[in-house]
């Protein structure tokens, strides 16, 4: 089985909501998934914390003055807190709960600022053993932050600025006048670095647009933009397999009277527009909760949560009579069809998609073969050759 997939609260702070801005036009949904892969990539996270507890020991123990004895104190109570949020921050979204977002960003960037400021500090001391270390561990330190936080460029563009920052502010109060090669270095270093971030996350969310096309494709009809077979087979499973216990539902399955007739004399393209019409008025008609499916040619199936026979036989009258209303296409034309109706429940007449389609489909064959704008719901007597008898509802 593959693991839930954790969903993280969106930060709500203005400060933190400008940290982790994706860009305009960004549906909430990647939104979501941009600021959960900042919880992600934990080894990184591991080796970023470990690194900077070490150097800020082992600087601390060569310089034990109060300032480095202050950073070393600052990344180790940084480091734990940040690890404490994150770790209830991963727990709390398992658990469907809100998360500590603002704050965890927060840390992240409070931690380059404190990497920055112990490089500062080094680079203040004279000592070139700690300059060195620090300075290294402050450039090793950038990759890591752009390859973990490129989901929201900005935070790790100014978590860049912190940590290699305080290099150039340092610079001008050294004795050596090479340093100040750094007024340029860093900046160019600081841009590029930012630019690569949001290089990376502008093709992570074409990739993930791309993404979520493609599953609303396989999983929709692209004439009429209802739910296909795959999609109506995913709703099932999450509405009756995935319920503990599994609630009833109806299948509801209309096929179009006299469709045929109208491609023959009118042309394929009179056709797909009547579906598409067919599809918008399926959609008036069916609730928030229910799920409309094309499986097919004129075949519709509606999958509900009503399961009161004299309900569903009224929802089956209501769409028999609204579906058999006069079109009015963009060519002029005013076409006439009807609607068949056979209805089957779950777990009545079956707990798969395939005894239900069955039973509705015999239900179907009934109202066709006598007459046609009918509304049958299939008997509680198992269906055998679609010749079940069944509950029937006439339109005069």
């Amino acid at each position: 089985m593959s693991a839930p997939v954790l969903r993280f609260s969106l930060p709500r702070w203005r400060v933190t909501r400008w940290l982790a801005d994706a860009g305009p036009d960004v549906p909430p949904d990647i939104r979501g998934a941009l600021v959960a892969s900042l919880y992600g990539t934990l080894p990184i996270f591991a080796g970023g914390v470990i690194n900077s507890l070490a150097v800020s020991f082992l600087i601390a123990w060569r310089i034990p003055t109060l300032p480095f004895t202050l950073w070393c104190a600052f990344e180790i109570v940084c480091c734990i807190v940040r690890l404490c949020v994150l770790l209830a921050a991963r727990k709390r979204a398992a658990r469907g709960q809100s998360t500590p977002t603002d704050i965890y960003l927060l840390l992240g960037v409070a931690w380059a600022a404190g990497i920055g400021a112990g490089t500062f500090l080094s680079l203040m001391s004279g000592d070139w053993v700690a300059s060195t270390l620090a300075c290294l561990s402050a450039a090793a330190m950038v990759g890591g932050i752009c390859f973990r936080n490129f989901a929201a460029p900005r935070m790790a563009g100014v978590m860049v600025a912190l940590t290699l920052g305080p290099c150039v502010l340092a610079a001008p109060f050294l004795s050596e006048p090479m340093m100040l090669i750094t007024f340029m270095q860093i900046p160019f270093y600081l841009f590029s670095m930012t630019m690569a971030a949001y290089k990376l996350n502008g093709m992570l969310i074409s990739t993930m647009r791309a993404e979520r096309e493609n599953a609303f494709h396989a999983r929709h009809d692209m004439l009429t933009g209802l739910s296909n077979r795959t999609g109506l087979a995913k709703a099932f499973t999450t509405k009756f397999d995935d319920a503990k216990p599994p609630k009833g539902l109806a299948l509801v399955y209309l096929d179009l009277d006299g469709f045929k007739a109208v491609n023959d004399s009118y042309g394929h393209m009179a056709g797909d527009a009547l579906l598409q019409l067919v599809a918008e008025r399926l959609r008036g008609l069916v609730r928030a909760s229910d799920i409309a499916a094309r499986i097919g040619g004129d075949e519709f199936v509606v999958l509900s949560e009503q399961t009161e026979h004299v309900q569903l036989q009224r929802f089956g009258e209501r769409i028999v009579r609204e579906i058999s209303e006069p079109y009015e296409l963009d060519s002029g034309h005013r076409l006439h069809i009807g609607a068949s109706v056979g209805i089957a429940l779950a777990p009545e007449h079956g707990r798969d998609m395939n005894s239900l389609m069955t039973a509705a489909d015999a239900a179907l064959y009934q109202a066709k073969s006598r007459g046609k704008s009918l509304c049958v719901i299939a008997s509680q007597r198992p269906v055998i050759g679609g010749a079940s008898s069944g509950e029937t509802l006439r339109l005069q």
